[in-house]
């Protein structure tokens, strides 16, 4: 029979740890998290490397079960799902965006900037001002026509910390938009001061354990 919470809530985490064993013993990754994600929050996960975030993360999408505790969404007892009804709650009912440096290589420095700045809606004037400031303080505001293919690997790690600095608050605060309107519960793992700010609740994970801020 399968175990149930309380539907209204997005996400819930009881007790859950993570161990996995290697060479130089166990480690513990996870060590008795309890968290809740309620519809309309904003919840932004803070931590250094190696706190236990992406463990946390994969956990909470059903791509890693924990090693002790229980994982609900939805009302759902993840515990009691297989892999095909993992992977449907995923595709219905759970989105994932993943941050990394990666360049679209057909578009120029200056469009792979405006990226993010068009999914927040920002104006096309505005969003070309916004983009060409950030890469001139990037010191690439005369690659700015160069294609990602045409860039060394050092201009296209500046190209992004462009796109990653111009953007943060206008993502943030549509995400926090996102979250209030459609009832949703966003996860967010970040070590943004913006994105930060623009969460209804701030947790932070350290050691495997979630503590006070």
């Amino acid at each position: 029979m399968e175990t149930v919470t309380t539907a209204a809530t997005i996400a819930e985490v009881r007790g859950v740890t993570r161990d996995f064993r290697g060479g130089g013993g166990v480690v513990h990754a996870l060590r008795g998290v309890d968290l809740s994600i309620q519809p309309g929050e904003f919840v932004a996960l803070r931590g250094r490397s190696g706190s236990g975030k992406t463990t946390l993360l994969n956990i909470l999408i059903g791509l890693d079960d924990p090693t002790s505790g229980q994982v609900f969404i939805l009302g759902r007892n993840l515990a009691t799902l297989g892999e095909v009804a993992r992977a449907h709650l995923r595709r219905e009912a759970i989105g994932m965006m993943f941050q990394n440096a990666h360049l679209f290589p057909s578009l120029t420095s200056l469009e792979n900037v405006e990226i993010p700045l068009r999914l927040a809606r920002i104006s096309p004037e505005q969003r070309t001002q916004q983009a060409l400031k950030a890469l001139e303080q990037v010191g690439l505001g005369r690659r700015m026509r160069h294609r990602g293919l045409e860039l060394s690997g050092g201009e296209q790690q500046r190209v992004a910390l462009a796109r990653d600095t111009v953007t943060g608050r206008d993502i943030s605060n549509l995400l926090h938009e996102i979250a209030h309107e459609a009832q949703v519960g966003l996860l967010v793992a970040t070590h943004d001061a913006t994105v930060v700010a623009s969460s209804d609740r701030i947790l932070q994970i350290q050691d495997g354990r979630i503590v006070d801020e």
